[in-house]
């Protein structure tokens, strides 16, 4: 049964106005026009711009808010609808998409995520939890994200890649990667899970609602996005050579039984540790300590 028409707001990644991803945002808006349905498409020069804009047309009634990206989209819908009710869609597009192939949305093909978004609106969405996070940088109270908080090695990667000014695009990662290999040591964290206090030596630590991070790398293969609980997945100090050869297994997430992996669940969890800017949904979210709450049910997705 085809429902009535609905006032949906599609928000565009700033950064697909080139590229092969160029033509899925509107392919996306056109879909949904077919349907009946009554689009507001935006757009803006930056992702600050497009949070501005965006906050401005889901002040009228809104029946759904469509991002047309990767995670970082996905994280902009998220601190958008998350607790208010408004269910999110998402056309993957973007190079990483782990939050979207989370909760089953098509990630290969463009045109059958647009066509599972499009069936998605027949029905009722889905409702999962998401994370709240306190002690963010800038002004907020706070922030939020569907996916997983990185507190490790990932998180450093990122840190140092977006302080590079050469090389410019994809390549600056590759740099930030070697060289924080090169430089790998284990860092003393301190963890507050549901008021338990503990210091751990690690060199990867997340703290995770989704399954995966990176494009498919699953550091919590039995987290679920509804069961009221984080996942904080812990690597133990190892050599170099060893932490290398554990990434093959954590891709397959195949490394949850090996001696120096890890995990804890908690409905909170505050992570510190000196020198260390957290990361969640591959964004800034700034220095730790942070302090991670699962708000469950917080969150409705179209899928």
């Amino acid at each position: 049964m085809v429902s009535p028409a609905k006032r949906i707001v599609v928000a565009i990644n700033p950064n697909a106005s080139f590229g092969k991803t160029r033509p899925v945002g509107p392919a996306a808006v056109a879909a949904l026009k077919r349907r009946g349905h009554e689009v507001v498409p935006l757009s803006a020069p930056d992702f600050d711009g497009l949070v501005r804009v965006a906050q401005d047309a889901l002040t009228a009634p809104t029946d759904a808010l469509v991002v047309v990206g990767g995670d970082g989209m996905v994280n902009l819908g998220v601190n958008l609808v998350a607790g208010t009710g408004i269910p999110l869609g998402i056309v993957p597009a973007g190079t990483g998409n782990d939050f979207a192939a989370g909760v089953g949305i098509p990630t290969a093909d463009p045109d059958a995520a647009i066509a599972a978004l499009c069936d998605a609106l027949d029905r009722a969405p889905r409702v999962i939890d998401a994370a709240k996070v306190t002690g963010v940088e800038g002004d907020a109270p706070h922030r939020w994200f569907g996916g997983v908080l990185s507190a490790g090695f990932d998180a450093r990667v990122n840190e140092r890649a977006n302080g590079m000014r050469f090389p410019r695009g994809a390549s600056r990662y590759v740099y930030a990667l070697v060289a924080e290999l090169i430089t790998l040591r284990a860092r003393r964290y301190e963890l507050i899970v549901d008021g338990e206090r503990r210091e751990v030596d690690s060199c990867l630590l997340s703290v995770a609602n989704n399954t995966t991070i990176g494009g498919g790398m699953r550091v919590a293969p039995d987290a679920l996005l509804d069961d009221g609980l984080l996942d904080v997945f812990i690597v133990k100090p190892v050599s170099r050579l060893r932490f290398i050869r554990l990434f093959p297994k954590v891709f397959a997430g195949a490394h949850s039984e090996l001696e120096i992996v890890e995990f804890m669940r908690g409905r909170t969890v505050t992570v510190s540790s000196p020198g260390i800017v957290g990361y969640a949904d591959g964004e800034r979210f700034g220095p730790l300590p942070l302090t991670v709450e699962l708000v469950p049910g917080a969150l409705s997705v179209l899928v």
